[in-house]
């Protein structure tokens, strides 16, 4: 089996792995709205004075730029499936003036499928190499922030990369809230086979040892995403401040 990019066809014929059609294509930029929160800045007009409104309405500039100019690679958030990653990570990066990109939706715009798609047509040791190329091209380059899928961290050669050329940020849920956030969606192939809750909790113990190797750890839960872009900032920031002592 062979899988085309973009609009074209799935063909037959023959295929050694999702590593080889990943690595065809070069990394493409993009950035996607998320217009279920763009009214929280929309009265910013430059990046450094991007912000969460005040109740009167008032956008006040948050100190960040500075913490931006030192941040010499990427941040990476890493977790569970269902813990948002991609609606944390788009708002960490408007609030850090970065670029933002998410493993699985560029995985998706390369090859034409939905990365759970692929992870059910070819298995997870195909899938899991063809993502670990991706991730190591998409750390290269300019700092931005990038949202991976549930397992890239826990595969141990990712999880190596990424420890060595960029920041990890584990986002941390309780499964009740992972449950409810995940039944919104019927495309997570782990959780298709009996009841969902239950499977998340045997891949957290299983996974967890894995992302405490993260470099920052931040709960995150029922509260509003600011508060948890808030604590990844100041988790942030005490990096950066212990690495400069």
């Amino acid at each position: 089996m062979r899988i085309a990019s973009g609009s074209r066809a799935v063909r037959n014929g023959n295929f050694d792995g999702v590593r080889r059609l990943l690595l065809r294509h070069g990394r493409k930029e993009y950035q996607r709205a998320d217009d279920q929160h763009d009214n929280d800045d929309q009265n910013c007009n430059s990046w450094h004075a991007r912000a969460f409104a005040e109740r009167d309405g008032r956008c006040i500039a948050l100190p960040v730029r500075d913490l931006t100019k030192r941040l010499d690679r990427p941040v990476v958030l890493v977790g569970l499936m269902g813990v948002g990653k991609s609606t944390v990570g788009r708002r960490l990066a408007k609030r850090l003036g970065l670029p933002f990109v998410d493993s699985d939706s560029e995985i998706e715009d390369a090859v034409g499928l939905a990365a759970g798609e692929l992870f059910e047509r070819y298995g997870e040791a195909d899938y899991r190499d063809g993502e670990r190329r991706l991730v190591a091209r998409l750390i290269e380059g300019e700092i931005r922030v990038i949202a991976t899928g549930g397992g890239v961290f826990v595969d141990p050669r990712t999880r190596q990369l990424l420890k060595e050329r960029a920041i990890t940020v584990w986002l941390d849920a309780p499964i009740d809230v992972l449950a409810v956030r995940t039944s919104r969606r019927d495309t997570r192939p782990l959780l298709k086979n009996g009841d969902p809750r239950d499977a998340l909790e045997r891949i957290a113990k299983l996974e967890r040892e894995a992302y405490a190797e993260a470099d920052l750890h931040v709960k995150s839960g029922e509260g509003a995403h600011k508060e948890v872009v808030d604590a990844i900032v100041d988790a942030l920031e005490s990096h950066l401040a212990g690495k400069a002592a």
